[in-house]
């Protein structure tokens, strides 16, 4: 991912966007148009015309797009009133953009950007001339329903990117060429991890044995390092009474994303698209002492929300997924404490599985806001002064936090240098006023907790779908669902190969025999495409010698070794989390 200034690149970007419309609108009859804004990877236009766009035109809209650029238009700023906007946009039949500016408030200027002999509703900014772009490709091409809205039209999305310098393009060129190769859809068939069946239903996922198996080790992993960092864990309903989100305001705030109620015994219920009404409930279930707090609280529950199906995306965005949530219910003093400590597990986690750039995102209290200013104020300094303790990178966001809190969110930087968005640690000054709950401090009265909300891979679905991509695949031995598997060269070693296979089995190593009636080049060219970690070849003289020749996916052919040397060998290797 480049490392050029965002705001730069947002602006050569968006005006490379309009470029391209304008190479589109030379090449195609009868084009409309609706938004073309910057993305944090590129850029797009979305385009109404009566014939379809494919990959195959790219090289053609391309080199009209370096034609416009070899022309330097300039990009010149043109304001005009409310009526004459209209006129100019009914004149061309543009009634995409007809909608947008009824969109644009009363009293706001409306301005339109001329470049050569395209011109767009726009308010800007962009590069001084089209000469400035220097480096751009289109990428891909989608369907996209105006606004979003499924039941309007289906426009075409061209994708593209842009960058100051064809350096910085040929890198980003390149790593989305990796992406590509470690993209955890392909892997997921290929290495029988995962799938998703549209008979079944999109966005749902089906876990397959050896996925399963990996996501076994990660929640172990993650049971037990909770219970050693003082939480607790607890499991709540699928569905609760409608009352209960009405109470905490997900009916009137999140009722599109929440899957429409079912009735019983005359009362309306709700699949959860959220755990923490539910921890709330625990909360209230008996009165709580500062003595009590801090309360930490984990679990790993499945919630369920509607999500568009163009917006599916692999294990990436689903419709139904486990979050990894926690809550801690703290006094006023233990806050910052509390704050700190959430921040060094989740780094630490982080780096446990393999990602040790991390960056944290501080977003502040915005213009509307619930809650005492004065815990907003507390609240803000101590993410500050754990930020800072922890002494991770930080970026602001003035006034880009939740309306009920202020938040950090953690990024990582997977193996290729692209960056996302994982953890959350979230202040709600919300609901614990909307379900007025509280606790007994040391004077006898009753007092406000505070509650922190904290997810730290956010879910397991998209969480296993970046790791899939970060390893390509090729996920190290304490993760791995098989971590070696034993070749015998003839049917003669078999019953050795199953000998050895149990013993490994008793120690808990895992681990396969491969009993095909196939040449060895074969067999080691199938572990290699299922990434396993070791291939254990036996043949006369590995039996009789009680050995094991060991191929590593690392490092290739090892020789001949002890069975009992290469068990200890991979128990070490995962013991280790390497």
């Amino acid at each position: 991912m480049s490392r050029e200034p965002h705001e730069k690149l947002e602006v050569v970007r968006h005006s490379a966007a309009h470029v391209m419309a304008a190479a589109v609108c030379r090449l195609y009859d009868e084009v409309r148009f609706d938004i073309g804004p910057a993305t944090e990877q590129g850029f797009y236009y979305d385009f109404d015309l009566p014939e379809r766009i494919t990959s195959d035109d790219f090289p053609r809209i391309e080199e009209e797009m370096r034609k416009i650029v070899g022309e330097d238009h300039p990009f010149e700023r043109v304001e005009m009133s409310r009526e004459e906007a209209v006129e100019w946009l009914e004149q061309r039949n543009q009634t995409y953009k007809l909608e947008r500016l009824a969109e644009i408030p009363e009293g706001e200027t409306i301005t339109f950007y001329r470049t050569g002999d395209f011109m767009d509703l726009c308010r800007g900014p962009h590069v001084e001339s089209t000469g400035k772009i220097s480096a751009f490709k289109l990428l891909s091409v989608a369907g996209s329903y105006f606004h979003g809205i499924e039941t309007n039209p289906m426009l075409q999305r061209v994708y593209g990117t842009a960058f100051t310098n064809p350096k910085e393009l040929r890198k980003h060129l390149q790593q989305l060429e990796e992406a590509r190769k470690r993209d955890h859809r392909r892997l997921g068939r290929d290495l029988d991890l995962f799938s998703i069946r549209e008979d079944v239903g999109p966005g749902l996922v089906h876990w397959h044995p050896r996925g399963a198996r990996i996501r076994v080790l990660i929640e172990n992993f993650w049971r037990d390092e909770h219970f050693r960092n003082g939480y607790e864990l607890l499991f709540t309903p699928h569905i609760g009474k409608a009352n209960l989100w009405e109470t905490s305001g997900h009916l009137g705030f999140y009722h599109e994303s929440m899957y429409a109620p079912m009735e019983i015994d005359g009362q309306e219920y709700y699949i959860k698209p959220m755990n923490c009404p539910f921890h709330i409930a625990v909360y209230s279930s008996q009165t709580r002492s500062y003595r009590d707090l801090p309360l930490r609280w984990a679990e790993l529950g499945t919630v369920y929300r509607y999500e568009k199906a163009g917006a599916l995306h692999g294990l990436l965005r689903v419709r139904g997924f486990t979050q990894d949530d926690a809550h801690i219910f703290c006094t006023p003093d233990q806050v910052e404490d509390e704050i700190r400590e959430v921040l060094r597990f989740s780094t630490a986690i982080w780096k446990t599985f393999g990602f040790e750039d991390i960056r944290a995102y501080l977003s502040t209290r915005p213009e509307k806001a619930v809650g005492d200013p004065a815990r907003w104020e507390q609240s803000t300094a101590a993410l500050e002064r754990a930020v800072e303790a922890e002494e991770l990178p930080v970026e602001r966001d003035e006034g880009g936090g939740a309306f009920y809190g202020p938040k950090i969110d953690l990024k990582v930087r997977d193996a290729i240098g692209r960056e996302w968005q994982m953890s959350t640690i979230q202040f709600d000054l919300n609901l614990p006023e909307r379900f007025d709950i509280n606790f007994v401090g040391s004077d006898g009265r009753e007092h406000r907790p505070y509650m922190i909300h904290r997810a730290l891979f956010g879910s397991l679905e998209r969480f296993f779908g970046i790791l899939t991509e970060h390893y390509g695949g090729a996920f190290p031995v304490w993760l791995a669902p098989e971590q070696a598997r034993i070749l015998p060269i003839t049917d003669r070693q078999l019953p050795y190969a199953n000998e050895v296979a149990a013993a490994f089995r008793r120690e808990d190593v895992r681990v396969t025999v491969d009993a095909q009636q196939e040449k060895m080049g074969a067999k080691i060219r199938r572990a290699q495409l299922g990434k396993v970690p070791y291939m254990l070849v036996v043949g006369e003289q590995e039996e009789e010698a009680g050995a094991v020749a060991v191929r590593s996916r690392s490092g290739g052919r090892e020789g001949q070794v002890p069975w009992r040397d290469c068990l200890d060998r991979i128990r070490a290797e995962a013991a280790e989390r390497r």
